[in-house]
């Protein structure tokens, strides 16, 4: 990209990370510096990172940076629900030629595996359950294989899971689940390589899409891929996933349970999701 991003006219300035969670202090700085445009040029993680540097202490940092995307990596799920151009060439010309939509972002305090607590930004989904023990094998694992990579951990990860009781309180109603596969927080519609998991998600709506999916067994989940990649799964009236709506969600258990956001591994249950509308100003595609 660098040997044909001169002769496009855009002045730009490239900062390259060189260790987990510097891209956070990259974009923070240049935030709080009022910088006109700051582009993560990546995949979801790096994008999350990107993200969390527009945020101090739980809330917005004041500015008027715009944030965009110039989509590589492994999942590329976020880019979807915006279409953002998955070519080089065409994200670029985004920038130059899209339009400036205020989105919603995510807010979660969870348990980090020493017992301590942290606070994370998202702007595209968080999941509480299977969803989280792919992420961590993901992580711990290559990435060569593209979003092929998702569909593989999904499977081993399915084979060695066993659903686990949770309580969910969505803006005070409290659902008790006896046994739960995954809890789904939705900002915008993919996760997972392309699984199309909350169709009617909108990062401009001021609330997730709170999908539950219950007591599903391995056999039943390995069949309904193709529903959840189309986003037809939840049009089969299947009493093991529920999709509700809220501002405010909290998910614990009484078991050890992997959360994730935007496809990143980052600690336990206990965990308090919260929807912070038009935080961020973001450059999409007209």
């Amino acid at each position: 990209m660098e040997s044909w991003l001169p002769s496009s006219g855009l002045p730009y300035e490239v900062v390259r990370t060189t260790r987990p969670l510097e891209a956070t202090e990259i974009a923070q700085r240049a935030v709080r510096e009022s910088r006109p445009v700051v582009v993560a040029v990546g995949g979801d993680g790096t994008l999350n990172e990107v993200v969390n540097g527009f945020f101090r202490n739980g809330a917005p940092l004041p500015t008027t940076t715009k944030l965009a995307m110039v989509p590589l990596g492994t999942g590329g799920d976020f880019r979807r629900t915006l279409r953002i151009p998955i070519d080089t060439r065409q994200a670029i010309e985004v920038l130059r030629n899209g339009m400036v939509r205020r989105l919603d972002a995510g807010c979660v305090t969870y348990q980090n595996a020493d017992g301590s607590t942290g606070v994370r930004h998202f702007i595209n989904i968080a999941d509480a359950g299977l969803g989280g023990d792919v992420v961590y094998i993901v992580g711990n694992g290559t990435k060569r294989f593209g979003s092929a990579t998702y569909t593989l951990a999904g499977l081993r990860a399915l084979i060695n899971f066993k659903n686990k009781p949770m309580t969910v309180d969505i803006d005070g109603s409290v659902h008790e689940l006896k046994k739960a596969q995954q809890v789904v927080i939705a900002n915008c519609q993919f996760f997972g390589g392309g699984m199309q998991m909350a169709p009617s998600a909108s990062p401009t709506d001021g609330v997730f899409d709170v999908v539950l999916i219950k007591d599903a067994g391995k056999i039943e989940t390995m069949r309904g891929m193709n529903d959840i990649r189309s986003g037809k799964h939840l049009d089969q009236s299947n009493p093991k996933m529920e999709l509700m709506y809220g501002k405010r969600v909290s998910v614990s258990s009484p078991a050890r349970v992997r959360i994730d956001v935007d496809g990143e591994a980052v600690g336990y249950l206990p965990a308090l999701f919260e929807i912070q509308p038009s935080a961020i100003e973001f450059i999409t595609p007209r």
